[in-house]
C-alpha cells in the first residue's frame, strides 16, 4: 500500500475491547482479507470501485481486499450451519480502501448481530456496547440517531407513485439533500420529444410492465445496455419520467414530508412531534413510532441517558441497505467524522443470498479516530 504507514492500535485497549465483546456473547470473527468484489459493488454502487483494491483469480472472478468487515462477516455467517439462527460476532482487523492522503490500510472493529427478532432490544444493545467502547478509549461523545423505517412508513402512508417512493428513499439513504428533489417533484417534467412515444406507452404502468417494454425495445435494437446503464436502470428512468410527465407531487404531500424532515431533538420530543404529525394528517405510521419508543425504553434500561441522545428524522448514514435504526457517535467539539457508526440492515442478508429475511444490526468502530486520545494512547486500564 502506498501513502502513510498504517496506524497501530493500543494493545491494552484492543484486548479489553475484544474481551468485553466476548463477555457480551459475541464471538470473534476473522473473515478472509481477499473477498469477491461483486457484493460490495452491488450493494454500494459502482462509485465504490475507485476506492477498492481490485484483482482477479484465474477464472476471471473479480476480487478485492475487503473495504469493510460487515459484508465479509455476513457472508461467512450465511455459509455456516448457523445461518438463519440468532448469532453474534465481533471483529478487529485491517480493511483496505483508497482514502487520498490517508493510509489505505486501517483498522476496523465492531459487532454484527444476526437473527434476533427482538429488534428494539437488539438496537439498544448495539448503542450501549458502542458507548462502552468509546468510554474505554476515553472519548467524550455525542449520540446522533435516526430511523429510516419512519421515513419509509411515511412514504407508504402517503400512497405515492412507486417511482416517487423509490426515488425519495434512494435520496434519503444516500444523504442527498431532499429539499431540492422534493421541489422538482412538484413540477411536471418536460420530456424530450425523442421519447414521447415510449413515455406515453408507459403511462400508468408498473415497474414490471416498464421493464418488459424496455427489454423488448432494446432486444429489437440489438442492445443490452446503453451509456453504461442496464435495462432495469433504463426502465426505471423511463418510468420515472412518464410518472413525472403525468403530474406533480401533491402539494400536501410535499408539506407533510417537509414537516416530517424538520423533526429533531431528544427522542421524547421527536416521538411527541411524530404522533402529532400522524394525528393531524391521519397517517398510519403508529407501528414505526411504537418501535422507536420501545427502542428508547431499552436504551434507558441499559443506563443510557436518553436526554443526551439527539434524534432527527432527516438523519441517514448514506448507505442503501439500512432499513431502520441508525446511529453515529461523534467526539464532542470535533464531530465531523464519526468514531462509531451503525444501525439496522435487515435487507442485507437477503441481498447476499439468504433464502428468508434475517434481521441484522451492528456497528463499526473507526479505530484510528477513536484511539486518538490521551487515555487510549496510555492504554485502557479499566474494564468495559
Amino acid at each position: 500500500m502506498t501513502g502513510p504507514a498504517a496506524p497501530t492500535v493500543p494493545a491494552a485497549w484492543a484486548g479489553t475491547l475484544l474481551q468485553s465483546f466476548a463477555e457480551a456473547g459475541y464471538e470473534r470473527a476473522e473473515p478472509a482479507i481477499l473477498q469477491p468484489a461483486e457484493p460490495f459493488l452491488d450493494l454500494s454502487g459502482e462509485d465504490i470501485r475507485k476506492s477498492l483494491y481490485l484483482t482477479s483469480d484465474p477464472s476471471g472472478e473479480e476480487l478485492c481486499l475487503r473495504p469493510d468487515l460487515t459484508i465479509p462477516v455476513a457472508r461467512d455467517y450465511l455459509a455456516s450451519p448457523r445461518a438463519g439462527q440468532p448469532a453474534g460476532f465481533s471483529y478487529l482487523g485491517p480493511v483496505f480502501r483508497y482514502r487520498g492522503g490517508r493510509p489505505s490500510e486501517f483498522l476496523q472493529a465492531g459487532i454484527e448481530s444476526f437473527g434476533r427478532q427482538d429488534r428494539p432490544a437488539a438496537d439498544a444493545e448495539m448503542l450501549a456496547l458502542a458507548l462502552k467502547a468509546t468510554s474505554a478509549a476515553g472519548a467524550d461523545v455525542e449520540i446522533r440517531t435516526g430511523d429510516v423505517a419512519l421515513f419509509i412508513a411515511l412514504i407508504d402512508a402517503l400512497d405515492l407513485y412507486p417511482v416517487w417512493r423509490r426515488r425519495l428513499i434512494k435520496d434519503f439513504n444516500r444523504k442527498i439533500t431532499l429539499e431540492q428533489d422534493l421541489e422538482q417533484l412538484t413540477i411536471a417534467s418536460a420530456a424530450s420529444r425523442e421519447y414521447e412515444g415510449v413515455l406515453a406507452a408507459l403511462a400508468g404502468s408498473d415497474r414490471k410492465a416498464a421493464l418488459a417494454l424496455v427489454t423488448d425495445l432494446m432486444s429489437i435494437a440489438g442492445a443490452t445496455a446503453l451509456g453504461g446503464r442496464t435495462v432495469a436502470e433504463i426502465a426505471d428512468r423511463f418510468l420515472e419520467q412518464s410518472t413525472l410527465k403525468g403530474g406533480a407531487l401533491p402539494r400536501n404531500a410535499l408539506d407533510l414530508l417537509k414537516r416530517f424532515l424538520g423533526i429533531s431533538g431528544t427522542p421524547a420530543e421527536a416521538i411527541a412531534a411524530l404522533r402529532s404529525l400522524a394525528a393531524d394528517a391521519s397517517l398510519d405510521i403508529a407501528a414505526a413510532i411504537d418501535q422507536l419508543e420501545a427502542r428508547i425504553g431499552f436504551m434507558a434500561q441499559h443506563g443510557i441517558d436518553t436526554n443526551t441522545v439527539r434524534f432527527a428524522t432527516a438523519f441517514g448514514r448514506g448507505l442503501d441497505y439500512y432499513t431502520g435504526f441508525e446511529f453515529e457517535l461523534h467526539r464532542k467539539g470535533n464531530g465531523v467524522e464519526p468514531l462509531v457508526a451503525g444501525g439496522r440492515y435487515d435487507g442485507l442478508l437477503s441481498q447476499l443470498g439468504a433464502a428468508e429475511p434475517i434481521p441484522a444490526v451492528g456497528f463499526s468502530i473507526w479505530v484510528e479516530a477513536l484511539t486518538q486520545t490521551d487515555h487510549a494512547r496510555a492504554g485502557a486500564r479499566g474494564r468495559l
